[in-house]
Order: structure tokens, then sequence, then C-alpha cells
């Protein structure tokens, strides 16, 4: 295993200790990361109630349910976060539900700032994006797929406006918003169903 990863395996969190890391900031008016600005402190408000709805509301197909229980690699799925962040806030609650139907996944979060090298090893066309996901094999530690910072549906969204634009506005990300609610995390499952499916297709037939 990269020792990077590693250091990183040590410092991190299972999903219940985020999401009371998030609520507790949520309700302290403050963010994690270096910068501690009143947007950023919002967004952590925003995001706290978020993470919560999809807890509550998040349905997985019976299909989907039964690729991922099939699925007999021991894995660690490290992902890469920060409570402002609303990309991350719809997608690692989807994470944790699908963690939680195969005792094979273990689902570990790391916060971006305090992991730099980290992310620095799996960056999206240069940038720091998150939420990121690292699967790694727990027996020979070797990284085999990532996944993020959003689901595929919605990273094609966000780079048809980019050509066309330029650059994202807030328009646009309030946009994407109303189409995670819209989706309701069905593009996330289904990309992870694929991913865990490249390993064991005969679970996937």
């Amino acid at each position: 295993m990269h020792p990077t990863i590693k250091e990183s395996l040590d410092r991190s969190m299972s999903y219940e200790t985020y999401s009371n890391l998030v609520n507790t900031l949520a309700e302290t008016n403050g963010t994690t990361g270096i910068e501690q600005t009143e947007a950023l402190i919002n967004y952590t408000k925003l995001n706290a109630r978020r993470m919560k709805r999809w807890d509550k509301t998040l349905k997985v197909t019976e299909e989907a349910k039964a690729m991922i229980s099939e699925f007999n690699q021991s894995v660690t799925w490290l992902v890469i976060t920060e409570s402002w962040c609303g990309d991350a806030a719809h997608v690692i609650p989807v994470l944790n539900k699908l963690a939680q139907l195969n005792a094979n996944i273990d689902l570990k979060l790391v916060l971006r700032d305090e992991n730099v090298a980290l992310m620095d090893m799996f960056l999206t066309n240069g940038g720091r994006a998150i939420a990121k996901l690292i699967m790694i094999d727990n027996e020979t530690g070797e990284v085999l797929d990532t996944f993020g910072p959003r689901p595929s549906e919605a990273t094609a969204l966000v780079n048809n406006y980019k050509a066309e634009h330029g650059k994202l506005t807030p328009e646009f990300k309030e946009d994407l918003q109303v189409w995670y609610n819209k989706n309701k995390g069905q593009s996330i499952i289904e990309d992870i169903v694929k991913m865990l499916c490249k390993f064991q297709p005969a679970a996937c037939i």
C-alpha cells in the first residue's frame, strides 16, 4: 500500500463520526477545511440537512441490492470530502447505504485539506475535486478504481455547461442541486454497481 494512502487510512473516520462532525459544525457555525468563511459555514448547515434527508429517504432497487450484496472482494472505500461540499452531501450518504449492504465493503472518510498529499494523487482534470472515492483491495493494498467527484450523469451536465459557457455559474449550481434531488441517488448507485461489476462480472449478469 502506498504510504500516503496508509497515513490517510490511519486518520480516517466512519460515516457516523463524519455525520456527527457535520451536524456539530452546523450547530456551532463552523465548517471543515482551512477556510472558515460565512459562505462555507452556510453550505455546511445546508449539507447537514441534505445528508439527514438522504439518510432517511434513499431507496436502493432490489436489483442493485442483489448485485452489491454478492460482491465478495474485501475492499475499503476511502472517500475524500469536506463538510461544505454540495456534491459530497449528496454522494456520501448514498455510498454509506451501499456499503451497509455488504460486510466486505468498509467505508472510511478523510478531509481533503488535512490530506492534501492523498488528494493530489487523485486529481480530476488537474483539480482537487471532491467527493472522491478510492477503492482499495484490503489484501493487496492496491487501488482498484476511483469514483467521483460526481456521478457520470451529473459530470456530463457539468462538462457540457462548461464547454458552452466557460465556467459554472451560481444558477447552474442551483440547477445541479435540483438534478440531484430529482435523481434521488440512482445515478450514483448505477455508477457504483458498474464499478463493482468490473471486478466481479459473474454477479452482474
